[in-house]
């Protein structure tokens, strides 16, 4: 799995300047702690090149870029140093060169269709778009992708918790960039539990996982109609006879036969099969790579492969 694919699946990079190289590494650990091993370490300050040696070092799990990055002198240290991406807010032909010389992924700024046509030119699949709010937004994003389909982007500048799912909704954004999750004020009181919230938050919402239904093992078409009426006339639901199964409104499914799990299943709902189940799996869980729906290319529903409470849970999209 290549750098930008796990940029994707982790949908939000936090973008971070660092005055004391010292505060890199716990800094780094709050925000894998609030579920984003990832961060873009920016050339804004002196402390850079030092902060990325470190997160290498000691947390070389962390998917770190190099963020800011205006020189092939900046690109060269910051990969010497660890960084495993280079991204920059312009598009320096001489930066994106270098980067492809010494096969080193890149997403460069670009602002307007002439860049994207620049990045095109040298066979880029993915662009940064700065300032993303300030240029337009989604509508501009939206608007500039039509005529270049393989094209993904990252939105960075002025996006935040409030406005993020506008643009991860979108099927050609890569990730989105944002320095919400790391405020300067929580870095410099070192106040790593907060930033560790931020974090949390972000994916939580970025995640949006919910209860969708409970399906339950009737064993037998007699049982699964029977359990459904009952169902529905306490809540005051409708019943919906399908060929596996009975709907009691939308809440609970009732199996005709044993189906996954113990006493049945748990579908939990998200905005994104793909990019939940990689989080899931930061966390510990396994999944059944087999139960894999696809649509359309599209991940659409999976199921781990551990029982919860005898209930088998799976991933359905929204």
């Amino acid at each position: 799995m290549d750098v930008l694919e796990k940029l994707s699946l982790a949908g939000l990079v936090p973008v971070i300047a660092i005055n004391d190289a010292q505060d890199a590494v716990p800094l780094c650990q709050a925000l894998a702690k609030g579920g984003l091993p990832v961060a873009e370490i920016t050339f804004r300050t002196a402390a850079a090149e030092e902060a990325i040696r470190l997160v290498h070092e000691n947390l070389p799990e962390v998917i770190l870029c190099a963020g800011t990055v205006l020189t092939t002198d900046q690109a060269d240290r910051a990969v010497k140093a660890g960084a495993a991406a280079i991204v920059s807010p312009g598009l320096n032909p001489e930066v994106v060169k270098w980067c492809l010389d010494h096969n080193v992924p890149v997403c460069p700024g670009t602002s307007n269709p002439s860049d994207i046509e620049v990045a095109l030119s040298f066979g880029l699949k993915a662009v940064k778009v700065f300032p993303a709010e300030a240029i337009g937004g989604i509508k501009l994003i939206k608007s500039m992708a039509a005529p270049y389909g393989d094209m993904h982007f990252m939105p960075t500048g002025g996006v935040n918790e409030a406005n993020m799912l506008d643009y991860l909704s979108f099927d050609k954004i890569l990730c989105c960039g944002g320095s919400w999750m790391v405020p300067g004020d929580a870095v410099k009181a070192k106040d790593w539990d907060r930033i560790t919230a931020l974090t949390r938050s972000a994916v939580d919402k970025m995640l949006g996982l919910e209860l969708r239904h409970v399906g339950i093992n009737s064993g037998s078409p007699e049982q699964a109609m029977a359990d459904a009426q009952k169902l529905a006339n306490l809540f005051g639901w409708a019943v919906k006879e399908g060929n596996s199964s009975n709907f009691a409104g939308t809440g609970f499914e009732c199996m005709k036969k044993q189906g996954r799990g113990t006493y049945g299943h748990i579908a939990i709902g998200t905005n994104s099969v793909k990019r939940a189940k990689w989080h899931l799996e930061q966390r510990g869980y396994v999944f059944d790579e087999d139960s894999a729906v696809i649509k359309n290319g599209k991940m659409t529903a999976i199921y781990m492969k551990d029982e919860i409470c005898g209930f088998a849970f799976h991933l359905v999209q929204k």
